[in-house]
């Protein structure tokens, strides 16, 4: 599946007229464009270990392979000056009064560019996601909806202020904000292909009896999120997975829309990505 992954949203940026340029942490080096022989070694399970920003000093130290999370990605990304990216469901907050808040959106606030994603994963609390969103200044803007998509469903009960229909829009609201020298990701929010998605029923169920797993368990910290999404994927007999696969696909393509559109218009230069 990892491979699938791979090939399909590969295909689908250069189907959407741009290059892509997968990142991670390579033997202690942070890579913006991995090569195929270095994507595959992130393919074999467990063989990189999941790295967010705070943690890119520490990957880099000690050598290691790491996955690198949203946060990690677009930090990455903007170092390198690649401005739009593409990503399955972002990170939020989680639900309960712990009050657990995904890095990834302290770095959307603080980092310039466009992301492309199917909105907060189905794990967590969409409405208090959109409300700390709101809190830090990102602007999430619905692709074809107005309401917030959440992940393997097509929409959760959060109205989107802000839509777009069209590539186009996106490039041109992209170039907006980053003349207008905005410090923060642009999000939009993209929803699964509708004959992908799932029941919010059946994924409410999924999501309550995944969590029940993780806490027997004792799952927590930067292992509880792969779990849940692995603790999904067998509830759910495979559905989970093949909504990933597609919309993360979906969300390529459309990512590599929006960037060749910017390019073509502001006449950015096609970068090199390595």
């Amino acid at each position: 599946h990892n491979e699938e992954c791979v090939r399909r949203m590969t295909h689908a940026v250069r189907g959407g007229g741009a290059v892509p340029a997968w990142i991670g942490v390579v033997d202690g080096t942070v890579t913006v464009g991995l090569a195929d022989r270095q994507l595959a070694r992130f393919c074999e399970p467990g063989a990189a270990a999941k790295v967010a920003r705070r943690d890119v000093p520490m990957a880099v130290t000690d050598r290691a392979l790491g996955a690198t999370t949203v946060s990690a990605t677009i930090w990455a990304a903007a170092a390198a000056g690649l401005r739009v990216g593409a990503t399955g469901g972002i990170g939020g907050v989680h639900p309960g009064e712990a009050g657990d808040v995904s890095a990834d959106l302290l770095e959307l606030a603080t980092t310039p560019g466009l992301l492309v994603c199917s909105g907060p994963k189905s794990i967590l609390d969409p409405v208090a996601t959109a409300d700390k969103l709101e809190e830090l200044g990102v602007s999430v803007v619905g692709y074809g909806v107005d309401r917030l998509p959440f992940f393997l469903t097509g929409a959760c009960p959060v109205e989107l202020e802000h839509t777009i229909d069209t590539p186009v829009q996106g490039a041109e609201m992209l170039a907006s904000a980053l003349a207008l020298g905005m410090p923060s990701t642009l999000v939009i929010a993209n929803p699964v292909p509708r004959a992908s998605a799932m029941a919010s029923g059946e994924v409410e169920w999924a999501v309550r009896e995944a969590e029940r797993l993780a806490t027997e368990a004792d799952i927590s910290g930067k292992g509880r999120t792969p779990f849940l999404l692995g603790a999904l994927a067998e509830l759910t007999d495979g559905r989970s997975l093949a909504a990933n696969l597609d919309l993360l696909e979906c969300n390529a393509e459309l990512a590599g829309e929006i960037a060749a559109a910017h390019a073509s218009a502001h006449g950015s230069r096609r970068a090199d990505p390595r």
